[in-house]
Formats: structure tokens, C-alpha cells, sequence
């Protein structure tokens, strides 16, 4: 691939993959009932209710998961494999594009969630102010992956318990998604 392409299609990744960050906050952050006065959480409604809300009336939620979110987070990923690949000149098989949309979907949460619980453990290393905006959001939302383990990996003042769910979020990258990722690429282009 020539440099232009390259410089192309890393532009289309961020372009998508910032459309799929956007829904997966907004779902991410209706799972975990984040404070709707919150600014940040306000921002993240704003800005995504004029796609959901037409969606949210064929589509409604189940439990407390917004399927019209994570149906436009899987069609951000479906389009970007469409366009990234028609860069390059090929047509790709429509059972391997859902395959590699879905994968690249669930991979994309899980380094999602790794990225939210670093960047909590992060913040709360440097005692913030509790009632910042970002450190509500992230806490709500990595909440209910700590919340099993916390207190019991424990030293000292030292929790470990986001050590443990940032290896094993980074093991489900490995184990999980990477393989239904290769999988998903081969029946795009063989087909």
C-alpha cells in the first residue's frame, strides 16, 4: 500500500473508530445508570440522541443495554472493513464482513474497557477531586468489572484488583477476539 493510502486509510480508522467510542460511552454509560448531570454524560446524550432516537423506536432497550447504540457502533466498524477494503481495491464477502465487523466490535469494546480502567486507576493514583466530571464517569462505568474483586487483592493500601481486569481484558483480546479477527479477514477475502 502507498504512503497516501496508508495516510488514507489511518484517517477512516480514527474517523470510525471515534463514531463507535461515542456509542460505546453512550451504551456503556445507560448500562451502568452514569449521572445524567454529569456535563460529560451530558455531552455523550446530546450528541448521540439525534441518531438513537429514531432507532430507539424499532429498536428498543433490552434490560438496561441500548441495542440502537451498539447497532450503530457495529455498523461504524461494518462500514470502516467496507471502506478499508474497497482502499485496496477488493470486494469483500458479506458473511466475512459480518464476521469481521462483529469481531472488530468486540475487540474494539474490550480495549475500550482497558483503556477506561487504566485511565481510572490512573486518575485515582493522583487523588483527584471525587466530584470531577471525568473521574464519575470513568468510576461509573468500571465499576461493575472491579467491583467483584475489589478489596480482596489488596496490600497495604494498594488494590490490584485493576491489575487483574486489565490482564484479563488484555488475555479476551487475545483468546477471544483476535481469533474471530482472523477468522472474519479470512472469509472476507477467500470469499
Amino acid at each position: 500500500m502507498s504512503y497516501l493510502l496508508n495516510a488514507i486509510a489511518l484517517l477512516v480508522e480514527l474517523a470510525f473508530d471515534a463514531v463507535a467510542t461515542l456509542f460505546l460511552l453512550r451504551l456503556a454509560a445507560e448500562a451502568c445508570r452514569a449521572d445524567f448531570h454529569n456535563p460529560l454524560s451530558q455531552f455523550i446524550y446530546r450528541t448521540t440522541n439525534p441518531v438513537l432516537a429514531p432507532l430507539r423506536r424499532v429498536l428498543p432497550n433490552w434490560r438496561r443495554i441500548n441495542l440502537a447504540a451498539l447497532l450503530v457502533a457495529w455498523l461504524a466498524m461494518l462500514l470502516k472493513r467496507i471502506v478499508l477494503f474497497a482502499l485496496v481495491g477488493l470486494v469483500a464477502h458479506p458473511l466475512g464482513l459480518f464476521v469481521l465487523s462483529l469481531a472488530e466490535l468486540l475487540d474494539y469494546a474490550l480495549l475500550f474497557y482497558l483503556v477506561l480502567v487504566f485511565g481510572w486507576s490512573l486518575m485515582s493514583m493522583f487523588a483527584p477531586d471525587p466530584y470531577h466530571p471525568l473521574q464519575r464517569l470513568l468510576g461509573t462505568i468500571v465499576d461493575p468489572l472491579l467491583r467483584p474483586l475489589r478489596g480482596k487483592l489488596q496490600v497495604g493500601m494498594i488494590d490490584f484488583s485493576p491489575t487483574v481486569v486489565i490482564v484479563a481484558l488484555l488475555l479476551a483480546r487475545m483468546l477471544v477476539a483476535q481469533p474471530l479477527l482472523d477468522l472474519g479477514t479470512q472469509l472476507a477475502v477467500v470469499g
